[in-house]
């Protein structure tokens, strides 16, 4: 799935998409997709200007618009404008590397069950063969008036 698709799925813009292509796709089970990380990111100038890091609630941000994609693909569906894809829980989030410019950040996340409209996963996020960011994420969908 290329960014044209990503953008007719999730309603988010720049600064906030954080998804630039999905790598791999199971329906109904996992996802891999991938934000390229650049020095030009708005984030970079604040946090931390001596130091620049992808602040880590940006991350579990990344796997939840991953999380929302598989979502709408395991769905069938297409969200319109008047519905949202909402953070519901997360749990047992950990950061175990800095994820800087330059990096190539891959989220891997898993379906792990859905029940009365909300979708739990456990997310993964990885910059090479390190991981970066990991968290089990609850979402759920809602129409909006």
């Amino acid at each position: 799935m290329d960014i044209h698709q990503i953008l007719k799925l999730l309603p988010h813009r720049y600064p906030i998409l954080l998804v630039d292509r999905v790598l791999s796709i199971e329906k109904g089970k996992r996802i891999q997709a991938l934000k390229n990380v650049t020095i030009n990111e708005p984030f970079f100038t604040g946090h931390f200007p001596h130091r620049p890091v992808m602040p880590g609630v940006l991350m579990l941000e990344a796997m939840a618009q991953a999380a929302a994609l598989l979502t709408f693909d395991t769905l069938g569906v297409a969200p319109d404008d008047k519905t949202v894809y909402y953070f519901a829980g997360i749990d047992g989030a950990r950061f175990k590397r800095p994820v800087e410019p330059g990096d190539q950040l891959v989220m891997d996340v898993t379906l792990e069950r859905a029940k009365a409209g909300i979708y739990k996963f456990k997310g993964t996020t990885r910059v090479g063969d390190e991981v970066a960011c990991e968290a089990e994420l609850m979402c759920t969908m809602r129409t909006i008036a």
